[in-house]
Order: structure tokens, then C-alpha cells, then sequence
């Protein structure tokens, strides 16, 4: 008899062990808002205290070349869930309230290529892809929305001297209901952390999509009373412990469901820091500039991976990477099948499990704001065209949370640097290497008969989607 019940547990402990085998693994997404490279202890930061987010990163990978797609929010949130760069998918910029444009509904998303593995998807935090109907987030494969419709700044309230926006008042949401008229945001840090803990627990039983798009820290900067004067940074100091301390709570919410070892845990920003607001705004860390150019401080923003089922701890990865990545990378985690239409993202997978230390990209990356071309990265070189952009040019912004006004500076003939000796881009190597500026300047033409490279406007009133390019 007992031999029979031996038998009978080795099989159902192998059933467990394959059915185990067979569940592709729970993935939280988290991105914050303006964040810049240096404002986390384990990228430099001295003055804000990032125990969660150090801890995460010495138990996983830490990218040092991870960039955001575009330095700006709704460009480069649609190519996190997407695939794609932004401009071929007709997005560009940041959406008004109001704009009746969105990410189009014929776009396969990383939460709908989830749902269709058998995902349970839910976004707890900020959408700005779209705020008429057709484009809300239920309409893109997440089954739950808690939050914002853009950004926390388009609201009567926006910290601007000397002008007037006639921003309409700024609702939270559950799914398409709002809840209420925002006031005060210092709860939503906190508020979004527990929907997204609370749809954890609730569907622990099978596979999970957690997107947690925090608000903060873009301006205007809202810190939980607990979290206030705590850091010497300031109040930007204070939003990105809250935002550590929120981490925490998840990871130690997986750990006591049994999660740990079988989630996918991402940490990332949109762009980087949005320097005219002074002692409000993030850091670059050593890099040029911030968010809204194309130097490395608008781009170059943490990244960090936590996965132990398949990532050694205290992986460091020096390859470049960018937002366009992720869909591929989490589809080859999952086994999902990629969308039907061209994609322009590589799987990290092999990256992050160790397998190479290459980039899957020939050429890294192609750097556009709006949809203007400004700069190309191949291998080490960074090739920026001519343009103009947005610079303090050495001044500082304030201390209360109003911004400075930035001097346009203008890019007249094609500049080169070597990222891997120069990543403060400070020595113009064009001169010295027209070889490379030569061999870079045929790939930026190359890119720009399928990006395009021209400013243009959406016309008329018709609420629809943007086109995409094949």
C-alpha cells in the first residue's frame, strides 16, 4: 500500500512540476514619469535613499545603456507597449486632453499579445495614449484601468508663470468611470501601489500583466506626508522614495504569494528629467541635456530587470537597449507570438540570461523627436544631423516648482561622438572621423525614407487613430 502511495505523489508532484513548467511567467511593467539616469543610489544617486530599487537591481540585471524611445511621454509609451518606434506608428509628442488622436486599436499591444497567452492584464497609473473612448486602455487588452488619462500637469493647476492653459479639470478613473476631480495628488502614489498589489493577489492563480505607470515624478511633485522632508534631495527626493517604498511593497507582496521566483519585474522611466524645473526635476547624472532632446540625459534612463527564474543576480548589461525591446523581449519570455505587423524591437532575452553580452541591433537606434530626425547611434559612434533643440545652456532651474525658460540652440553641421570614450558628449569628433560621419549619415538617409523626417499636423476635428508606416 504504501508503495502505491509513493507512486501516486511522485505523480502528482510531476504533474504539479510540469503544470508549473507550462505557466509563462507573471510580468509587472513598472515606469515612472521624467526620471532621470541619476536619481537612484545604484546609478550614483547620493542624496535619495533607493533600498528597494538597489536591492531589485543586485538581485537581477541593471541596464547602463537603456534608453527610452522618444524624450517625450506618449511617443515613448507607445513604443513600450508596441514594439515600434513611435514614428511608425503615426505617434508623436505628448497628447492634450482633448487632441482626438490615440495609439490605434489596429496596433497589437503588449497587453493584448499577454491576453491572448492567457494573461489576466491590468494599468494602474497614468494611459496618456489617447482620451477619447475609442482609445482608452480597456479598448487595447487590459482588463482593468485605475488612473490618469495623461499627464498629472494637464489640469487648471499647471505650474507655469506668466501663462494661462485652459487645461479642463483632471479626473481618476476605474476602468471608463471617472471617480472623481483631482484636487490633490498626494495619495496616488500609495493609491495605485495597492490596486496593483490588490490585482496581484486577486489573480495569483494564473498569469498575470501588471502595468504600473506612475504620474510622479513630473511635475507638478506630490509625496505622501510619511515620505515628506525625508531625503536631502527635497521633494524630488521625496516622490522617488515613495516610488522605492512602492516597489517594495510588490516585491514583498510576490514573496508572501509564492510569486517570487516566476515574475518578470521591470523598472524603467519614459524619458529623462525635465531640467527647466530646477530643484523639481530629476538628474541626468554625467549626461548632456534632458528631456525633449536627443543628447544621451533626454534618453539615457535606468533600467532594471528582476526575474531569478532566469536572470542571474548582479548581471550588469553594457549593450545598448531601447523601449522598443520590451514587447519582443517579454514575448520570448512567455512564448507568445509577436503581432502580425512589423515591429522594430529586439529580444533582450539572450542579453539578460547571459548568453551574450552583444546587442541584437545592427544599428542603435535611431533618435527622433516629434517626427524630425536628429541623431543615429551606430555601435559606439553617435551621429546627431543638423536641427535645433531646447537647452538651459548652463543656467538652473528653480527650487519651486516653476519652470525657466530654455534657449533654442541649433546643430548647423553634423556632429560625432564616441559614446564608449566621450558619453558626456562633450568632444565633436566630425572633423577628425569624416569616415564615420560619411557611413552614419547614409543610414540617417536610410531611416528617413521609412520614418520620414518632416514636421506635420493631424487635421480637423474627426476623432481617429494615426497612421502607421510598413
Amino acid at each position: 500500500m504504501r508503495h502505491y502511495v509513493l507512486f501516486f505523489l511522485a505523480l502528482f508532484l510531476i504533474g504539479c512540476k510540469a503544470t508549473e513548467e507550462k505557466r509563462p511567467p507573471n510580468i509587472i511593467f513598472i515606469l515612472t514619469d521624467d526620471q532621470g539616469y541619476g536619481d537612484l543610489g545604484i546609478y550614483g544617486a547620493e542624496d535619495i535613499s533607493t533600498p528597494h530599487l538597489d536591492q531589485m537591481a543586485a538581485e537581477g540585471a541593471l541596464f547602463t545603456s537603456y534608453y527610452a524611445t522618444q524624450p517625450v511621454c506618449s511617443a515613448s509609451r507607445a513604443s513600450i507597449l508596441t514594439g515600434c518606434y513611435p514614428d511608425r506608428i503615426g505617434i508623436h509628442n505628448a497628447y492634450s486632453p482633448g487632441s482626438k488622436v490615440g495609439l490605434n486599436p489596429e496596433e497589437t499591444t503588449l497587453a493584448e499579445l499577454l491576453k491572448d497567452r492567457g494573461y489576466t492584464t491590468g494599468i494602474f497609473g497614468k494611459w496618456h495614449l489617447g482620451d477619447a473612448p475609442k482609445f482608452l486602455p480597456r479598448k487595447h487588452g487590459f482588463d482593468e484601468f485605475y488612473g490618469i488619462l495623461y499627464s498629472n500637469d494637464m489640469w487648471p493647476k499647471h505650474p507655469q508663470q506668466g501663462t494661462v492653459f485652459n487645461f479642463p479639470d483632471i479626473s481618476l478613473y476605474e476602468n471608463e468611470t471617472p471617480l472623481r476631480v483631482l484636487e490633490d495628488q498626494t495619495f496616488l502614489t500609495a493609491a495605485l501601489t495597492e490596486k496593483a498589489i490588490g490585482f496581484i493577489k486577486k489573480n495569483k492563480a494564473t498569469p498575470f500583466f501588471v502595468y504600473l505607470p506612475h504620474p510622479q515624478p513630473h511635475v507638478p511633485l506630490f509625496a505622501a506626508e510619511a515620505f515628506q522632508n525625508t531625503q536631502a534631495r527635497g521633494l524630488y527626493g521625496d516622490v522617488i522614495s515613495e516610488i522605492d517604498d512602492s516597489v517594495g511593497q510588490i516585491l514583498k507582496t510576490l514573496k508572501e504569494e509564492g510569486l517570487e521566483e516566476t515574475t518578470i519585474v521591470i523598472f524603467t522611466s519614459d524619458n529623462g528629467p525635465w531640467l527647466s524645473y530646477g530643484g523639481h526635476s530629476g538628474s541626468p547624472g554625467i549626461f548632456r541635456e534632458g528631456k525633449g532632446t536627443n543628447w544621451e540625459g533626454g534618453h539615457r534612463v535606468p533600467g532594471i530587470v528582476r526575474y531569478p527564474k532566469a536572470i542571474q543576480p548582479n548581471t550588469r548589461i553594457d549593450a545598448p537597449a531601447m523601449g522598443i525591446d520590451w514587447l519582443p523581449t517579454l514575448a520570448e519570455f512567455t512564448r507568445s507570438n509577436l503581432p502580425e505587423k512589423k515591429i522594430d524591437g529586439e529580444s533582450l532575452v539572450p542579453l539578460l540570461t547571459g548568453k551574450t553580452v552583444q546587442s541584437p541591433h545592427d544599428n542603435f537606434f535611431f533618435y527622433y523627436r516629434t517626427n524630425e530626425l536628429h541623431a543615429v547611434r551606430h555601435k559606439d559612434w553617435k551621429l546627431y544631423v543638423p536641427h535645433t533643440y531646447r537647452s538651459l545652456n548652463g543656467r538652473q532651474g528653480t527650487n519651486d516648482g516653476f519652470p525657466v525658460p530654455y534657449d533654442m540652440n541649433e546643430i548647423s553641421e553634423a556632429e560625432l561622438y564616441d559614446l564608449s570614450q566621450d558619453p558626456e558628449e562633450q568632444v565633436n569628433l566630425a572633423v577628425a572621423h569624416p569616415e564615420w560621419v560619411d557611413k552614419i549619415s547614409k543610414i540617417a538617409d536610410s531611416v528617413r525614407g521609412v520614418l520620414g523626417d518632416r514636421l506635420t499636423g493631424i487635421k480637423g476635428s474627426e476623432v481617429r487613430p494615426v497612421g502607421r508606416i510598413d
